[in-house]
Formats: structure tokens, sequence, C-alpha cells
């Protein structure tokens, strides 16, 4: 799938699981918050949707001489962009969660707490934008590690999104929902999300793709294109792909 124009009826959404932007572990651990700016950039979406973003982390802005100033929503933001990030995780040195950097205005935003149970903390990021005209409810999600918590998470989502979205408004799920199998594909189409109608487009792991993790479902528009970007500057930068969908408004 080529970049499309930007054109009046075209939404281009992007994905990206950020690895909180920095890959490997230990001290050959690297700092790839800078590389990520410029793949963001790259990306050309309106709207990117991004988790494991840190807010802020004490250790690692010690241990990096290069640690941006400011939070890495921020920092990841490129220009005209407007950035919305809420914690979903406070740890022990900081806190990190979902963002939305969209090129559109942003005409309110909200945060729900998903959590499961104790050991991971989850949440899910509501931002309304408008688009051309066009309000559209778009809610970065990254759900948790074991199945029956998905399960569940999924069902707070249809809770939330017919009590927060107006019927018949465009809603855009994305993000990264930890699950390779059909169960949680149907239960979104149950209330009609859906997303584009194609073979797999395989994000994890980065270097070697197996699976496909991360998502753009929609309601109340068309899926017309589906891209993971793939080769070694991509999966040098994050543990997962990117992916790229593009609606038709």
């Amino acid at each position: 799938m080529n970049p499309s124009p930007h054109v009046s009826d075209i939404l281009r959404v992007a994905t990206y699981n950020i690895h909180k932007g920095v890959q490997g572990i230990g001290p050959a651990r690297r700092l790839e918050i800078h590389n990520l700016g410029l793949a963001v950039e790259q990306l050309d979406a309106d709207i990117v949707c991004l988790q494991e973003v840190r807010k802020l982390h004490r250790r690692e802005a010690a241990y990096f001489q290069r640690w941006p100033d400011v939070p890495q929503a921020e920092y990841l933001a490129p220009e005209g962009y407007e950035a919305i990030y809420r914690t979903n995780a406070f740890t022990k040195h900081g806190e990190h969660g979902n963002a939305l950097l969209s090129r559109w205005p942003v005409i309110g935003h909200q945060h729900e707490d998903i959590s499961d149970h104790r050991f991971e903390q989850r949440g899910l990021l509501h931002v309304e934008v408008d688009a051309h005209g066009r309000r559209v409810h778009v809610i970065v999600v990254h759900l948790g590690l074991i199945p029956g918590s998905r399960v569940r998470q999924v069902e707070r989502l249809q809770q939330f999104v017919e009590r927060e979205v107006p019927p018949g408004s465009p809603v855009v799920v994305a993000g990264d929902f930890n699950d390779w199998g059909l169960q949680i594909k149907r239960m979104l189409a149950g209330f009609g999300l859906y997303e584009f109608d194609a073979p797999r487009a395989f994000t994890y792991p980065a270097r070697l793709p197996l699976v496909q993790l991360d998502h753009v479902y929609v309601r109340g528009l068309s899926p017309i294109g589906l891209h993971v970007p793939r080769g070694r500057i991509w999966w040098r930068m994050s543990d997962h792909l990117p992916l790229i969908a593009e609606f038709r408004l």
C-alpha cells in the first residue's frame, strides 16, 4: 500500500508499541527515542496511537545522556501535531501509558482504568478529534497478557463505547491487543468494530514477525488498506512493528 495523498475523505491511522523508547537489556540497552521521532514522522499518519510511552523514568534519564527533557509523547509529536498522553502504570522509577498524536484539532479526551488484576496496570485513552469537520472518536488500548483479562477488558471497552460515544459516530479502536486468535476479533465485531479484511499483517516480534498483535478496528468508516513497514531500521527501534491503516471517512 502506497501512502495516500491527504485528501478530505481519507483517514490514515498508525498504531505503534514503542517499547518505552529503549531496546535491549542491561548495559547493552540503547536509547531509540530519537530514531522513533523520525519514524513517527515518516508514518505520515493523521492519527498516531502509541503504547508503552514513558512520561518519565528517573533511572533511565540518569543512565542515558540524551534522554529527552520532555515526556516521550511530546517529544515524538511531529510539528503541528497535538499530543495527548495518559498514564496507565506507575512504577518504582516513573510512569508510562498510552498516547495519541493528532494532525487534527482535539475536541476532548479522557482516560479509563481497565486493569483486571493488581499485577497489570492497563487503561484506555479516548480522544475525540475534528476530522475535516467530522467528529471521530479514537480509543487507544493496550490489553493484558492473560486471555481471560483481555476478554473482560474488551467487555469494559464495549461498555465504554456504549456510554461515551454517540450512536452513529465514527469510532477507531487501535493498539496492542496482545492477542493473535479470533476471540477478540469476534467480540469486537459483536458491537460493530471491524478491521481491514485482508491477510494478517504480522507485527511481532519485529525482527521476524510471526503474529499480529497490533490492530486498528473501526465503526462507521470504510477500511481501504493496511501496511506494515519492514526492514532493519524498523526492527531495531522496538519489539513491535508499526501498523498503518487507511479508511474512507
